[in-house]
């Protein structure tokens, strides 16, 4: 009888196990992939990491970065490569430029789930799936998972070295197993170096070290070094000679520009003081801010004296603390770049919850999270209904069609529908399930509903398209700094005449092998009289009103709206 019930209750628990795999796939799916090719591209970030890989494809030269035909040193390779493949593979659409992101945070995903299940080996264990679902249904994941920008695959390989890293460090000292995780963590370093250069190295350090001095393990410091050494300088070194031979003055530019003045200079690009991280992880890691209070108190009250677990705690610790404080001294910041910290704050969250959840005294305190997070919802949708009725008719809207107002306002109510459902559901794990999908949803809306003024400002692409076929080959296209790079994108150019100011592009334009040069207004104006019919300038609107009194008048315009793009045939 004890075997009869024994091998039910084991039958029940796969299948719950099956259940939950199935659920995760399919959040993933909603929030990871359906969104994808929907959402226009966002300037500048998402047209820069679309065009430089397909320059790479057109070009066939998948060594040197460039935009617009232009040296473009701000990254290494990897992040263009991924993205290259993709659109070797789907397209040049928008499915494809963001498809590495999401891939990127599924395989992270993925690499959480063996990791929990490598320290909870219980077939009843839930922690492995609850880590999964707090990671995926975070905003700060959702959200940057979703956009072309190389911090998804950056934190996936940095995952995956501290991951085999700590595999490592639970295998016997010099045995294959260890030497063979320690390869694989420099190899996964070598990726990282690969897709944003020599933070890859530095992020490791300041987990593994302080780890296993916290293990008391200081003579592993130097002993597990080398083989990481040996893995990264296998994957990485090819393409740093590579580069060195093509463009001698690559690692000059990399490691002093873009690594010791952003890290240290006090004029230093996207300059934030030191506690922005910190005030901006409650909301980064929505909803599960309103249940921190109880995963803290399901850590301490854990215990955790003599067990395999206690291990993973602390190598999650550092993994997120460390990294925290080294992201916040830099002088450089972007709330992108702390998404390697999540990946241990979901182990850690799910940890406390999951010890939690067979004790019915924080019932009363789940009830209170979900309270707290529907009066959010709510207050939200007020706004909205608000902004709606009582936005000044002389102003842009925030959203220009009906429909929008609908789909935004429709999923705050399904998010308050499922916030009750998660309210009066009787199972603890029941009640998290829904909170999830709550959230999960709004964000999913979200992605499709982008502010009007947002597009008008940042997201050129319909403007660019609408012109794209009358755009010969012999048309000579100007553009000022701010939108060059998406004209590139979609009209398909690598020879875009950029007036006055290149930003980002100046590195490459003052190559003396470089034949086209920055336009003043000036110059402009005389390429225009002396090509008429020919040429074609997209500008933003304070652009063009600066040039406006030089510039010839135009033959036909076009506006991707009052204060968004103006494209002007000559």
């Amino acid at each position: 009888m004890a075997g009869f019930l024994l091998r039910k209750a084991h039958k029940a628990t796969s299948m719950t196990h099956k259940i939950f795999s199935a659920f995760l796939l399919a959040l993933f799916a909603v929030l990871y992939l359906l969104p994808l090719a929907e959402r226009p591209l966002i300037i500048p970030d998402e047209t820069r990491y679309a065009e430089v890989p397909r320059e790479m494809v057109v070009t066939g030269d998948w060594i040197v970065p460039r935009i617009n035909g232009l040296r473009y040193f701000e990254k290494p390779v990897m992040g263009y490569w991924l993205t290259a493949l993709s659109l070797s593979l789907f397209g040049e659409n928008n499915f494809a430029v963001r498809f590495a992101q999401a891939l990127s945070t599924g395989l992270t995903a993925l690499l959480i789930f063996f990791l929990c299940r490598r320290f909870y080996h219980r077939n009843d264990c839930r922690l492995p799936y609850l880590a999964v679902l707090v990671y995926l249904s975070s905003l700060a994941v959702a959200g940057i998972g979703t956009f072309a920008v190389l911090d998804p695959p950056l934190s996936l390989f940095l995952a995956a070295t501290l991951i085999f890293f700590m595999l490592a460090t639970e295998s016997l000292p010099g045995s294959r197993g260890e030497r063979t995780q320690l390869l694989l963590a420099g190899a996964m370093a070598g990726c990282a170096f690969l897709t944003k250069g020599f933070l890859a190295f530095a992020v490791p350090v300041v987990v593994a070290g302080p780890y296993l001095i916290l293990q008391r393990r200081w003579w592993d410091i130097g002993r597990m070094l080398w083989l990481p050494v040996v893995g990264a300088l296998a994957v990485s070194l090819p393409w740093a000679i590579l580069i060195y031979l093509r463009e001698p003055d690559f690692w000059h530019y990399f490691f002093w520009i873009e690594h010791v003045q952003r890290f240290f200079s006090e004029s230093a690009q996207h300059r934030h003081p030191f506690w922005i991280f910190a005030a901006v992880l409650p909301a980064m890691f929505l909803p599960w801010t309103f249940m921190l209070p109880a995963a803290i108190i399901g850590l301490c009250k854990k215990s955790w004296v003599g067990v395999a677990e206690f291990r993973l705690l602390v190598f999650c610790l550092c993994w997120f603390l460390f990294p925290f404080v080294f992201f916040s001294i830099a002088k450089g910041k972007l709330i992108t770049y702390i998404l390697p910290c999540f990946p241990p704050l979901a182990i850690l969250f799910a940890m406390g919850i999951d010890y939690l959840l067979g004790n019915e005294k924080i019932k009363n305190y789940l009830q209170q999270s979900i309270v707290a997070a529907g009066l959010v919802a709510g207050t939200a949708l007020l706004a909205l209904v608000g902004c709606y009725f009582f936005w000044p008719v002389d102003q842009v809207p925030v959203f220009s069609h009906l429909h929008e107002w609908l789909l935004l306002g429709g999923g705050f109510l399904t998010t308050g529908f499922f916030l009750l459902v998660a309210f009066r559901a009787g199972k603890l794990l029941h009640k998290i399930l829904f909170i999830a999908v709550s959230f999960a949803f709004l964000f999913c809306i979200a992605q499709f509903t982008l502010p009007t003024l947002t597009v008008q400002q940042k997201a050129p692409g319909t403007l660019l398209a609408r012109h794209a076929q009358g755009i010969t080959p012999q048309t000579y296209v100007l553009a000022s700094e701010q939108v060059a790079v998406a004209v590139c994108w979609y009209l398909k150019r690598q020879d875009v005449y950029l007036i006055e100011r290149a930003g980002e592009l100046q590195y490459g334009l003052d190559y003396h092998d470089n034949a086209r040069k920055l336009l003043s207004p000036a110059d402009a104006a005389e390429l225009i009289r002396n090509y008429p019919g020919q040429v074609v300038l997209v500008a933003d609107s304070k652009e063009y009103e600066r040039w406006q009194s030089i510039l010839p008048p135009p033959v036909s315009t076009d506006s991707s709206g009052s204060q968004g793009f103006f494209l002007l045939h000559y």
